[in-house]
């Protein structure tokens, strides 16, 4: 697979763990389609970074939550040149509470993201995948998907949710040479991440350390690439030793 044939749509990639990942696509050569859904001067300053560097980059502003708008969004994508064969759904949200106070607008709107987010992207490109019989779904999960976390019984519902529809989503597309796989990292530093609930955690972390969002970008693009192709269904877990 020549990677300037095949471009990747990273969802939520305006910042964070999926701005990293799209300039690490970008590096590896292939044009980067940057999902976002509000922060214009987000968006365009991870476009210039990717363009900076000699790669190629695009914006599409969507909800992947909203069905109606990535419907919208995604229709003239399908029509991409080149065509779309790797799709990174890191777009998330964490509202997080103890479950007796949890409101009912942040669990839908947690769990909607993530799940409806995973559906509302992923449905339309499976079957343009089968027919060039080559594809790469990877899922951005989390630690908190895997074991749970006091406060987060709506994102960890979410993240456990993504990994059950990575597993058999992999089982119906491996005959076709589509892999799925998620990757479920621990504490990230991130803007999500409090420098108060950080220093809290490291102290958790056998590594003693936060993970950097390049480190993530980096398997990420390793499980895009054609080194991975024998790898599906699976859950990597990145996270310093803390599971």
């Amino acid at each position: 697979m020549n990677p300037q044939d095949v471009a990747a749509l990273v969802t939520g990639g305006s910042r964070g763990i999926g701005e990293a990942v799209a300039l690490r696509l970008a590096s590896v050569g292939h044009p980067v389609i940057v999902n976002y859904r509000a922060n214009d001067a987000a968006a365009e300053r991870v476009k210039a970074s990717i363009e900076a560097g000699g790669g190629s980059a695009s914006l599409t502003k969507f909800d992947v939550a909203d069905a109606d708008a990535v419907s919208a969004a995604i229709e003239p994508l399908l029509r991409n040149a080149p065509p779309i064969g790797i799709i990174v759904n890191n777009a998330g949200v964490a509202e997080d509470a103890l479950f007796p106070v949890l409101e009912r607008e942040s669990w839908q709107r947690v769990t909607r993201t993530t799940l409806d987010g995973f559906f509302n992207v992923t449905q339309p490109f499976v079957m343009p995948m089968v027919s060039r019989r080559w594809g790469r779904i990877i899922n951005i999960s989390s630690i908190s998907g895997l074991v749970g976390n006091r406060g987060q019984v709506n994102y960890s519902a979410a993240k456990a949710g993504l990994i059950g529809a990575t597993r058999s989503l992999a089982s119906e597309l491996a005959r076709r040479n589509i892999t799925v796989n998620a990757v479920a990292p621990g504490p990230i530093a991130t803007d999500m991440l409090s420098k108060e609930h950080a220093d809290e955690i490291v102290k958790l972390v056998p590594m003693r350390r936060l993970g950097t969002a390049d480190e993530v970008a980096q398997l990420v693009a390793f499980l895009a690439s054609d080194a991975a192709a024998y790898i599906t269904g699976q859950v990597i877990g990145i996270n310093g030793g803390l599971a």
